[in-house]
């Protein structure tokens, strides 16, 4: 976890993917699609007759409940998570495993089983505990191509010896370059931007002012839709927790109780919108990585009251919606590049402190800006979030991101509205900056037990009975 120069963009930290969670199915899934990939590439694939795939770590430890298999399998097809659907999903998989057979790159048919995965989930590697590795193997047993990956959080893969500060879609030095929290507000200071402004322009570096807006409203279009999904779906969440669903219920009956959006009933809204985007995570269905699939439904739960509690809001007009949305996502992104680029967002690697923290900490940002906060002010809501989510630890039960997972995400994106409200009152002026309460998060990640970074080995994987 060696600090680096941030060179993520809002849409690396905001990316679209299939649940349970985004270091455990997309950035696995996204892992075996590059491995069939590579092996085209290299020429070896009419000689490949089977496929080894090893798994360690943390993937191995929960890799049940997170579908982590699953999404090998889809991915050595070629499956890409920000374009299939649940549905082609469960269709796919239905079919390998009736026939125990991966088309290779989606060309290239090679039996393979879940079954036949080596597992290891005591053995943590030396640069990240999300590891797995793939062997194409030939017909009399020889190795043919052979790639190790990591799944470092929010769907981000690193391949050995690849450069994990990089990142595919910013350049390597943006115009309004920020490595710490210190950095972008001497930006600010230095042109008078918001932070929202600083990341909009490194963001045309990239690509133009429309598609910019374009890729921040599908972001929103996206999180929304998977709220609507969730809130039509009844019964309990798939699993064996027999956790129940409670967000179509809450919405019946908050519509009822608050049909015009009384602002006495904002929490129960923030409330709602967090567990919906959550269960239907939880579900595997569509949501947005934010900045994982674990701590998905935090912005989303702040954006919504942005849109609904706030001035801005208020003042009225699609155009007013469309600005609120384009301005909160890209401050969040800012703060979120800071967590990645210095600490991590990884719950194997540092505890939920990474990633339900992170997230309440960027919506906290996103909100502050929102209310009209300076950039300074903004800063100070950030900082706040995260530092009464130190030492967070990720203990599912059963392997599954469903309890503490769900509820967790309320209460923090809650917390995320106080953070912004007490920074509003403040002049910006604070004793802990932000970069010292990322450098402290990422000393207790590494300071933390093993058995509470996503392993299900300890806290209440261990004194909840699963069934």
């Amino acid at each position: 976890m060696t600090p680096a120069q941030p060179t993520f963009g809002v849409f690396d930290l905001f990316t679209v993917g299939i649940g349970p969670s985004s270091s455990h199915t997309v950035g696995p899934m996204k892992a075996a699609t590059e491995f069939a990939a590579s092996i085209e590439e290299s020429g070896v694939i009419e000689r490949v007759a089977t496929v080894r795939v090893e798994i360690f770590g943390s993937l191995a430890a929960t890799g049940a409940g997170h579908g982590t298999f699953t999404a090998v399998l889809l991915g050595l097809t070629g499956a890409r998570s920000d374009e299939i659907t649940p549905e082609e999903f469960t269709a796919r998989l239905d079919e390998i495993t009736r026939s125990g057979v991966v088309e290779l790159g989606g060309r290239r048919p090679v039996p393979c089983r879940i079954g036949d995965f080596v597992l290891r989930p005591l053995t943590v590697h030396p640069r990240h505990p999300n590891a797995l590795s793939f062997t194409a193997v030939d017909s009399v047993g020889d190795d043919l191509w052979t790639q190790t990956y990591f799944s470092v959080g929010g769907g981000f893969v690193v391949r050995e010896g690849d450069d994990a500060s990089a990142s595919s879609t910013q350049p390597r030095t943006p115009p309004l370059p920020f490595r710490s929290g210190a950095e972008l507000l001497a930006v600010c200071d230095a042109t008078g931007l918001t932070v929202s402004e600083v990341m909009r322009e490194n963001e045309r570096a990239r690509r133009p002012d429309a598609e910019i807006q374009t890729g921040l409203r599908r972001i929103w279009d996206v999180m929304e839709s998977s709220v609507r999904s969730s809130l039509g779906r009844t019964g309990v969440l798939p699993g064996g927790l027999r956790v129940r669903r409670r967000a179509g219920a809450w919405a019946t009956r908050l519509d009822a109780e608050d049909p015009d959006h009384d602002g006495e009933h904002w929490q129960q809204r923030v409330n709602l919108i967090a567990l919906a985007v959550n269960e239907e995570n939880a579900s595997g269905g569509r949501v947005v990585t934010a900045p994982t699939n674990g701590a998905a439904g935090i912005v989303p739960a702040v954006l919504y009251y942005a849109l609904h509690y706030t001035p801005a809001a208020r003042s009225g007009g699609e155009g007013t919606r469309a600005d609120i949305i384009e301005r909160f996502l890209l401050t969040s992104a800012a703060i979120g590049t800071l967590y990645k680029a210095n600490a991590s967002i990884s719950g194997a690697e540092v505890g939920c402190q990474g990633e339900v923290g992170s997230a309440s900490s960027m919506a906290a940002a996103g909100l502050a800006e929102i209310l009209g906060c300076t950039p300074r002010q903004v800063e100070n809501a950030a900082e706040i979030a995260m530092e009464h989510s130190l030492g967070l630890t990720c203990d599912p039960v059963g392997g599954l991101v469903q309890v503490p997972c769900i509820e967790r995400n309320a209460i923090a994106a809650s917390k995320a509205v106080n953070a912004a409200r007490m920074a509003l009152w403040g002049d910006g002026d604070h004793r802990v900056s932000l970069d010292q309460v990322i450098a402290t998060m990422r000393d207790t990640g590494a300071d933390m037990s093993d058995k509470y970074k996503e392993t299900a080995r300890g806290g209440l994987a261990v004194n909840v009975v699963e069934c």
